[in-house]
């Protein structure tokens, strides 16, 4: 029991440090943090005209946000496993199970993914809802983009802690569940997460 919550509390260290080495030259998150709130406005907004100009100027902060997370994508990809100990991928080996890499090498990495893919398929979601081929209308654009979001970033924490708390973070600070997030992302990003995580 102590072994495998050291072991465990180490490999959170590690792959949190890794997370932050790639993120360190972007603004991701406080891009996040603009769009979230201004969306918010702008649901609260009874004046259309104010709301629709609430809309408008977000356009450059989405551009920007979808923009710096593809170049996030682009760069993880070209990384080498980690070197400090830790590895992309997700699943058994992060709950710091002692004789982790075993068990899924017996289940085939069955429930496990690469974090580099997951992130690739939620920057192509993320530029997709900005650049709003489907035509959807700025409110259920804004959802979907939030949807984007909250994914990419139960993603995120997924790899750093465990799926469980990932969730737990999503239902605290976003209101929402896990089950709730996956279902209003965009079909594309829904069958490509739900493909590579073994849920379907």
């Amino acid at each position: 029991m102590v072994v495998s919550f050291v072991l465990r509390t180490k490999a959170q260290k590690q792959r949190i440090a890794v997370l932050a080495h790639f993120l360190r030259n972007y603004d991701i998150e406080k891009l996040m943090e603009r769009l979230v709130g201004s969306y918010m406005r702008a649901l609260d907004e009874k004046d259309p005209a104010r709301q629709q100009q609430i809309w408008e100027l977000q356009q450059p902060v989405e551009n920007s946000l979808a923009s710096q997370f593809g170049n996030f994508a682009d760069a993880l990809a070209k990384a080498p496993e980690p070197a400090n100990g830790a590895t992309f991928r997700i699943g058994t080996q992060a709950l710091g199970f002692p004789f982790a890499r075993l068990i899924e090498k017996l289940q085939g990495d069955r429930g496990s993914f690469d974090l580099r893919t997951a992130i690739r398929i939620h920057a192509d979601g993320i530029a997709a809802v900005v650049a709003n081929a489907e035509g959807r209308s700025p409110k259920e654009r804004a959802y979907t983009l939030l949807a984007e979001m909250y994914l990419m970033q139960h993603t995120c924490h997924w790899y750093c802690k465990s799926k469980a708390v990932a969730s737990a973070r999503m239902q605290l600070r976003n209101q929402t569940t896990y089950e709730q997030v996956v279902q209003s992302v965009s079909p594309a990003t829904r069958n490509a997460y739900l493909a590579l995580t073994g849920q379907r």
